[in-house]
């Protein structure tokens, strides 16, 4: 039986500017199991990556609790969050953030060597990552060299090189064409269940949000769902 990774208990988040406050997330409560894959859609400005950046440590709540394999970060200090951003999450946004001065090979092992990793060690780890992804003939070439779909291909592996509980995807195909958006979407949700973890997408795009096993709608501050989707597989 899956174990509990993820637990939202009555989080609430408001933006205040000026006089008018912005109730964004209402008291939304929600569970998500170790190996799962869950895709949160939403109209614009619904709030759906406030809410993934309070899941991945970026932003903080003004209420509620966040539990993340039984610790709750809600509390934690900056230096406990940038911690637990390193260990436990994998971020991918709707843009890169490559590090243009760097390599694919060296943005991906990048993180892992921030992390403690030995050097050669990190390098074979990005290496095999992005073999992974299909980018193994493009290992040296810098981020204006690649593709939209291959830079997402490398911020992909880059999700991945520090073994995370947590992957956080942000509109990740938002800015690719039909094509490259499918291709992408396979790789991410592939390497996530190849690798039992657990995935959270944000996304406008039906074909994928479609591939994950659960469906939540972001409406008026509240999460509707889950929907279990014809993709759904027990983790």
């Amino acid at each position: 039986m899956s174990k509990l990774l993820v637990a939202v208990k009555d989080l609430v988040k408001d933006y205040t500017s000026g006089t008018e406050t912005l109730h964004i997330l209402r008291g939304i409560s929600f569970e998500v199991l170790q190996g799962s894959t869950v895709a949160v859609s939403g109209q614009s400005g619904s709030g759906k990556s406030t809410l993934l950046n309070i899941l991945g440590g970026l932003d903080r709540c003004d209420g509620g609790a966040v539990e993340v394999a039984g610790a709750d970060i809600t509390g934690l200090s900056e230096s406990s969050l940038s911690g637990y951003r390193r260990d436990r999450v994998g971020f991918i946004f709707q843009f890169h953030y490559l590090l243009k001065d760097f390599t694919a090979l060296e943005n991906v092992m990048l993180p892992a060597y921030m992390a403690g990793m030995k050097k050669k060690a990190a390098l074979e780890k990005a290496r095999i990552l992005l073999e992974e992804v299909h980018l193994d003939a493009r290992l040296h070439h810098f981020p204006s060299a690649l593709s939209g779909g291959e830079r997402q291909r490398v911020a992909v592996a880059r999700a991945l090189v520090n073994d995370p509980d947590l992957i956080l995807a942000d509109e990740p195909t938002g800015n690719l064409d039909p094509d490259n958006s499918a291709a992408v979407a396979e790789l991410l949700y592939g390497a996530a269940e190849k690798r039992g973890k657990t995935l959270m997408v944000v996304t406008h795009d039906e074909t994928v949000a479609r591939r994950a096993m659960y469906r939540y709608t972001l409406e008026g501050g509240l999460l509707i769902g889950p929907e279990q989707t014809p993709a759904k597989r027990q983790p």
